[in-house]
């Protein structure tokens, strides 16, 4: 199946969570927003938010500064 993130194709191999494609992608640690088909998620629905073919999906990376 093929995902977009952040405007890149990417292949994946099955449906799974959106906490496994983080993890997948090494942002589980990092504070994270996620927009999934242009709505944006929370975090805590992420374990229960299924990545499915041709899902769109934004990841912003927070970060702090000034």
């Amino acid at each position: 199946m093929t995902i977009t993130i952040n405007g890149q194709p990417r292949e994946l191999s099955k449906e799974l969570p959106l906490t496994a494609l983080l993890k997948e992608l090494g942002m589980n640690e990092k504070p994270v927003v996620v927009e999934l088909n242009g709505t944006a998620i929370l975090q805590a629905d992420y374990p229960a938010t299924q990545v499915q073919d041709r899902a769109k999906i934004e990841i912003i990376t927070l970060a702090a500064g000034g």
